[in-house]
């Protein structure tokens, strides 16, 4: 099995694949539409993209994706993410003066950086800041990335856990080309647009609530090419089969102009 993943070796995705697939093979892609690219023609039969971190929140661009693409989310996973400050051998922190990672990592570690009085620099990717550190030969700036990723290319680790919360988990989505029928707890992911009229979205709510449907997360997106108009995301569980859930989601139909099932997959408990 070929598993896709966003970023260089040793990154967070990465190691999310192989705690929840198990010895597979992994294939590293540049960016998320590369990764949903391969999925979609073929090239991996899964992917695995982070969607959500506790900290720092939504990963928007792959909601989008979700939706542009015509694959389904079969499973998910939590990854306990531990950033490490990663540096040259032989270097030491107060020699430091500037630090690169992945936005989304600098923002899980800002209240670190600042006490320690560093600038940060954005970049694609996390392990993909050690290799550009690594090639740079730069030995007063650091990159924010795993331990695994610093084991890679032969760096040294200056400080661990400096993410500002120890609390610091990000939930990855499996995409494939076809749904499952998973089993256990269930959970289901859907998108769908309403019209723009007073009470909509409290009554395509209302349809889970009177069914007493436990509601996990909902996210809302622009619909492009609409101004101030919205794709809403909606977790939550119960199987799409259910009879119960078959009558929230006809039951919504009648006020969504466009709804889509993402996918119904066993739910990940870790914490």
């Amino acid at each position: 099995m070929r598993v896709a993943f966003q970023g260089e070796p040793g990154a967070y995705s990465e190691e999310a694949a192989h705690e929840y697939f198990g010895p597979v093979e992994t294939q590293p892609f540049e960016t998320f539409d590369d990764v949903f690219a391969a999925v979609t023609s073929g090239i991996c039969e899964s992917g695995l993209i982070p969607i959500e971190n506790s900290l720092a929140g939504s990963i928007h661009h792959n909601y989008d994706l979700l939706l542009s693409h015509h694959l389904y989310i079969v499973g998910e996973y939590f990854l306990r993410v531990r950033h490490c400050l990663i540096g040259f051998p032989g270097v030491k922190k107060d020699q430091i003066s500037r630090v690169i990672s992945h936005p989304q990592a600098l923002g899980q570690c800002a209240g670190t950086l600042r006490k320690l009085g560093l600038k940060a620099e954005a970049v694609y990717d996390t392990a993909g800041s050690v290799k550009m550190l690594k090639a740079s030969g730069e030995r007063t700036t650091a990159a924010i990335a795993s331990k695994r990723a610093a084991e890679l290319y032969g760096m040294q680790v200056l400080q661990d856990g400096v993410e500002d919360n120890s609390e610091n988990y990000t939930r990855f989505l499996e995409i494939a080309p076809n749904p499952v029928v998973p089993e256990g707890e269930i959970k289901t992911s859907i998108v769908f647009t309403l019209k723009n009229m007073p009470g909509a979205l409290f009554k395509a709510l209302s349809v889970f609530a009177l069914r007493d449907i436990d509601l996990t997360k909902i996210e809302s997106r622009p619909l492009p090419g609409k101004p101030w108009e919205y794709l809403f995301y909606i977790d939550f569980i119960g199987l799409v089969s259910e009879e119960t859930t078959k009558r929230a989601l006809d039951h919504l139909s009648e006020y969504a102009i466009m709804l889509r099932v993402l996918g119904s997959y066993k739910r990940f408990h870790s914490l």
